[in-house]
């Protein structure tokens, strides 16, 4: 299956490479383990030699469905099954959340699963829908992560800005005490109030904060800068992606009554983060897209702190 996606499903609109399992209503968890292909679990395998010996401190993490070796890890890793991420977001958000997408990458050593959380926020008169991103990975190469990402909903755009004020993500390694940490998390998680109510004051300031049509061009070249040397047709591409950004500020049907101010321009940007086609499409273009979506988009973030700064 191409785009190392292995499995998913999603809700009504095709996401990425049209791969997956379409459903009309956002399944409950149970549902939603079954349409992701995820209804597999990982034991734990002592290693051997090619002449019988064990090789201490060390195990395999195999799937049970297909005996498929997922990676290997030290004694210490402790498994988190599928199932557990999906009790664990079904005990945070309370009874009926439904899962918008979930899936496997790269032959099951990375899941996610994405859930609305229960309601929608209005702030400064826009709808701005908070989703909770569960990550975690089976072959021992990254942490169990869990962040919100709130979209705005008349255009889906991202707005997991990186506030000073309010944490929006929590990680723990596959270490220690597992079901603690989970505690923990579920504890903390409850920084989804505290975050969008920061997140409504800051939209706020950066309503106040007007920006000059002069002002605007100069962050797009400071965010989409031509390197010193470029070839004639690097230029013309960075020319081409500048002029992109610069519609979206100036062009967008849905940013024409914000005014223009510091809020326009990092929707333009998220914008176009989310939504714009790169010059080149490596083979994993759309996973890292996806992986911006819990660790927070960099051009977004920059375009903050720009506007931010002034």
């Amino acid at each position: 299956m191409a785009a190392n996606v292995e499995s998913m499903f999603y809700v009504r609109e095709t996401p990425w490479h049209g791969l997956g399992v379409r459903v009309n209503e956002a399944p409950a968890s149970r549902e939603a383990l079954t349409a992701a292909g995820l209804n597999w679990k990982v034991v734990q395998e002592p290693i051997y030699t090619g002449t019988e010996e064990l090789i201490d401190g060390y195990k395999a993490n195999v799937r049970d469905s297909d005996r498929k070796v997922l990676g290997v890890v030290t004694d210490r890793y402790k498994v988190i099954q599928n199932t557990e991420a999906f009790a664990f977001t079904d005990s945070l958000l309370g009874e009926g959340v439904r899962y918008e997408t979930a899936g496997s990458l790269l032959g099951g050593k990375r899941v996610w699963l994405l859930a609305h959380m229960p309601h929608e926020y209005i702030i400064s008169g826009e709808r701005i829908s908070p989703y909770l991103l569960f990550s975690n990975t089976h072959d021992g190469s990254g942490a169990i992560k869990i962040a919100l990402t709130p979209i705005r909903v008349v255009c889906n755009n991202t707005l997991n800005l990186a506030l000073s004020t309010a944490k929006r993500s929590w990680s723990m390694m596959h270490t220690g005490d597992i079901r603690g940490k989970i505690a923990e998390a579920r504890d903390t998680l409850f920084m989804a109030e505290n975050y969008m109510d920061e997140l409504g004051k800051e939209f706020e300031a950066l309503r106040m904060k007007k920006l000059t049509d002069k002002k605007v061009m100069e962050y797009i070249e400071v965010l989409l800068p031509e390197e010193e040397g470029s070839t004639p047709q690097q230029a013309r591409n960075m020319k081409r992606l500048r002029e992109d950004m610069k519609i979206r500020y100036f062009d967008a049907p849905d940013l024409q009554d914000i005014g223009k101010n510091a809020y326009r321009f990092v929707n333009a940007v998220s914008d176009f983060a989310t939504h714009a086609q790169p010059l080149r499409k490596t083979a994993n273009y759309k996973e890292n897209l996806f992986s911006r979506t819990a660790d927070g988009n960099p051009l977004i973030d920059k375009a903050y702190q720009l506007v931010s700064a002034a």
